[in-house]
């Protein structure tokens, strides 16, 4: 442990904190060089409380301060890491900050479990310490991105006291639906890049972790583990969901339950976010059972929006409220508030409003018609079908050109009636639309340069509804039993699309891609490690989760008459 006073705050590092089980996590804690009690912000994770962003994510670092080099004023940057909070700036706002390396991670022995409810029970003894220490105020807040997101929803729902106000900053939730399996598909490619390079690196005892330069010391702690001793103390995050297809209570105990969430809080989301920054964030708003509760949706990178004016004034007035007392009017704050995008531009402007979704949209089905490679606003009578191999070119369906503008928001769904040559079939559903002239709207999204609009996922031997939390625009698939298809029969399947939002001109054309494999445009950018081609890194290629016996065949899309395939989109009316 060490401490050091600078300008404007005292520092102390490696401070034990002491678990109920007897075990010491280790954590980094900022104090206001003035002062004596203070509100405490707090974050619990496994990349490393002495792992500086500038370093573990170079290219990321880079990009922000190009791009935003105004960004954080009065701070030097100088004690960032990934996806957590500017102790410089928020100990200047009159707060504590803790950062804590969680169980396994970092300088925290232990088994490294990532989301597991030890880990959980660990965050909840934590905000109870930071709670009651004599330099607390008693009033302990959580903020941080992904990660340090979606853990805030677990934590919150075992109620810690001190607990009282949050922002989860694009941050995934239902550990099934939203980050490990899609639609029941594997998302093996997120989980493999992220656990090796983000969680296995720092896992306590790799000695070939990387230095803590505020340390001065490995940042994984002194102890040296051979590879095999790392690996039987972690719980591997893509071979355990590989085992485990079907929704079950390892899920379960790593998903937060709404109606024990009762802390105001923020809930950020990415209209970019597909495949992990987003589904959680709209779901939270709308079932937790908090009564303060508000939602923000922007576009962009996942790691950029944070530490932006706009959002660094929002955390600032949402917390003086909540965890100092202050009237500043908070409460009277509208409980959604969005970003509109637009083609081709990043100029956004904002709306407001209470509900989400918005009460002025307008479910519109757009009808399918398979031989006319066409979505039709007008029912469609005359039966079509159309086979595509599920590996090869996906089957493209077109909108008219808009005779007028049009503003989507909120979620999608597809129905649609196919058969398959095999007893399975993956489909995998993307929208887009495009120009007059063809030039596609994309945006920056989490993740990728060029995300489009929206994408849905579903195994069809997945396809049973539950029928008391499905929604017309939202089934929700229960993923407990398996369906499988007889090859060449007909079968109906409603397909979750996740939330988009964009203001179309007239003349613009709306495109479904129906797929059996991920979206891709055929023309890939490298970006670091990754393959940029529309999804980033979330990719569901797997061979024993997709074997090609069982999802390589022949997928038929059939329209028309009763088989009425269409895709139902919220149309907001003026």
């Amino acid at each position: 442990m060490s401490e050091a006073t600078e300008e404007r705050m005292i520092v102390e590092r490696d401070v034990p904190i002491l678990m109920d089980d007897g075990l010491e996590l280790r954590a980094d804690i900022f104090k206001p060089a003035e002062g004596d009690r203070f509100p405490v912000l707090i974050s619990l994770g496994p990349y490393g409380k002495g792992y500086k962003w500038e370093v573990g994510w170079t290219p990321s670092w880079k990009s922000f301060w190009a791009k935003h080099p105004d960004a954080l004023p009065g701070s030097t940057h100088a004690h960032l890491i990934w996806e957590c909070v500017d102790p410089e700036v928020w100990t200047d706002f009159g707060y504590s900050t803790i950062r804590i390396d969680s169980r396994g991670a970092g300088r925290s022995p232990g088994v490294l479990d990532t989301f597991g409810p030890r880990e959980v029970q660990d965050y909840y003894n934590a905000i109870e310490w930071a709670g009651t220490q004599p330099w607390s105020n008693g009033n302990v807040g959580i903020a941080g991105i992904s990660y340090f997101a979606m853990n805030q929803w677990l934590v919150a729902s075992l109620q810690p006291p001190h607990l009282k106000a949050m922002i989860a900053w694009e941050g995934s939730a239902d550990f099934y639906r939203d980050t490990t399996r899609h639609g029941g598909i594997l998302s093996n490619g997120f989980l493999r890049y992220w656990y090796d390079k983000q969680v296995a690196l720092l896992q306590h005892g790799n000695p070939k972790g990387p230095e803590d330069p505020w340390l001065g010391a490995r940042s994984t702690g002194p102890l040296e583990l051979s590879e095999l001793e790392l690996q039987k103390n972690r719980v591997d995050a893509v071979e355990a969901p590989l085992r485990m297809e079907w929704d079950c209570e390892w899920y379960r105990e790593r998903s937060p339950v709404w109606s024990k969430i009762k802390v105001p809080f923020v809930s950020a989301a990415n209209w970019g976010g597909m495949g992990l920054h987003q589904r959680g964030n709209f779901t939270a708003f709308e079932e937790a059972a908090s009564s303060d509760k508000w939602l923000e949706i922007h576009p962009g990178k996942h790691e950029e929006a944070f530490y932006l004016d706009y959002a660094v004034e929002l955390q600032k007035r949402f917390f003086d409220h909540y965890l100092k007392g202050i009237d500043n009017g908070w409460e009277k704050e509208e409980r959604v508030r969005m970003k509109i995008r637009q083609p081709f531009t990043e100029d956004f402007h904002e709306r407001r409003a209470d509900i989400w979704p918005l009460p002025q949209v307008k479910w519109t089905q757009l009808h399918i018609s398979v031989g006319d490679r066409a979505l039709a606003w007008e029912a469609v009578s005359s039966k079509s079908q159309v086979t595509f191999d599920a590996l090869g070119a996906p089957l493209i369906l077109k909108s008219q050109p808009l005779a007028e503008e049009i503003e989507i928001a909120g979620p999608l769904a597809a129905r649609l009636f196919i058969s398959s040559t095999t007893t399975d079939a993956d489909i995998f559903l993307t929208l887009q639309a495009f120009s007059p002239s063809g030039e596609e709207v994309d945006f920056q999204g989490s993740h990728d340069p060029h995300t489009p609009l929206a994408q849905g996922w579903l195994r069809a031997s997945h396809r049973k509804l539950d029928p008391e939390r499905s929604k017309p625009h939202q089934p929700y698939h229960t993923h407990d039993e398996h369906w499988p298809l007889e090859p060449g029969k007909v079968t109906e399947v409603h397909i979750e699309i996740w939330q988009t939002g964009i203001v179309l001109p007239p003349g613009y054309t709306l495109a479904l891609q129906v797929s059996g494999h991920d979206f891709e445009r055929g023309k890939p950018i490298v970006g670091g490690e990754m393959v940029l081609d529309g999804v980033g890194p979330f990719r569901h290629t797997h061979p024993v989760d997709r074997p090609i016996e069982k999802f390589g065949g022949k997928t038929t899309i059939h329209s028309g008459g009763d088989h009425c395939s269409y895709l139902l989109v919220p149309i907001v009316s003026v």
